[in-house]
């Protein structure tokens, strides 16, 4: 398995491509990326404006750390063609292709623009499939999760648990983790229910996904704060490190910290938390 890269994605913000203000508002927002929307945000008649305008406001930059990703509209469309090609050469961080479905689909967007890194949404039953051979992919970097899309598709009914979906959301974790690839969560469509947005983050935390994809500057703060390790989490991680350390001085091969076994595994995780946290501090 290839490690996923140590770039914080703890909150990836959704922002039209067609609206100027928002994408001069986005260089000021604590967001670890920006998935800049060419696709369902912008309607039909302000495709080509919205391309045009996010490609100079690229060019411009000032957009720091933050990952840049643009989601094209499909090759199924009459955009998509021309939105990959109006990035080539482009100063981003990758292009994200709506409903893919195939390792072929992901072919076919990696020979319309080379040397950037490609990102799937993963919405649709067949996508889930086959998750294992998109993600496979070589040129193949990240995972973004269509929940809406998903559940129209599979006529699920809302639950606050997710219980529905559940099953297509694990499949493309275990096929992101199995090849090395982010995997960031759907979207919280009841942006001012800071509950509800505060319970779905950490459920997604806690199966494994890298971070929130979201849908107004409101919902940062909580992502953030859920996918970021805890004070208490980084305490564990340092004093398993240390324990772990002086056992194997001692040609031990196991430590004991708050009366639990501490592995090599475990050591693997702390230090990978730490990595993290590093990185997050980098960002700000």
């Amino acid at each position: 398995m290839t490690q996923v890269a140590n770039r914080p994605y703890r909150s990836a913000l959704y922002i039209p491509g067609s609206k100027e203000r928002a994408l001069e508002k986005a260089k000021g927002l604590a967001c670890d990326a920006i998935l800049f929307d060419l696709e369902d945000a912008v309607a039909p008649d302000e495709k080509v404006n919205a391309r045009a305008l996010l490609k100079e406001t690229l060019a411009q930059g000032g957009y720091g750390n933050r990952a840049k990703i643009v989601r094209v509209n499909g090759f199924d469309t009459q955009w998509g063609r021309d939105d990959v090609a109006a990035f080539v050469g482009a100063d981003i961080d990758g292009i994200l292709l709506p409903k893919v479905e195939s390792a072929a689909m992901v072919e076919e967007l990696a020979q319309a623009i080379p040397d950037v890194p490609l990102w799937a949404m993963m919405e649709t039953p067949l996508g889930m499939l086959n998750a294992a051979e998109i993600a496979a992919h070589p040129r193949m970097a990240g995972f973004v999760m269509g929940t809406n899309d998903l559940a129209k598709e599979l006529n699920t009914r809302f639950r606050a648990d997710r219980l529905p979906m559940m099953g297509g959301l694990h499949m493309c974790l275990i096929a992101a983790r199995a090849y090395g690839v982010i995997c960031l969560d759907g979207v919280y469509n009841a942006f001012k229910d800071e509950e509800g947005l505060k319970f779905e983050c950490e459920q997604g935390r806690d199966m494994g996904f890298d971070g929130k994809t979201l849908i107004h500057p409101a919902q940062l703060e909580i992502a953030n704060a859920a996918f970021a390790p805890s004070e208490a989490e980084i305490d564990l991680a340092e004093r398993q490190i240390a324990a772990f350390e002086e056992a194997e001085a001692k040609g031990e091969g196991v430590a004991v910290v708050d009366g639990k076994i501490v592995e090599n595994l475990h050591i693997v995780t702390a230090r990978a938390m730490l990595a993290k946290a590093e990185a997050i501090k980098a960002l700000t």
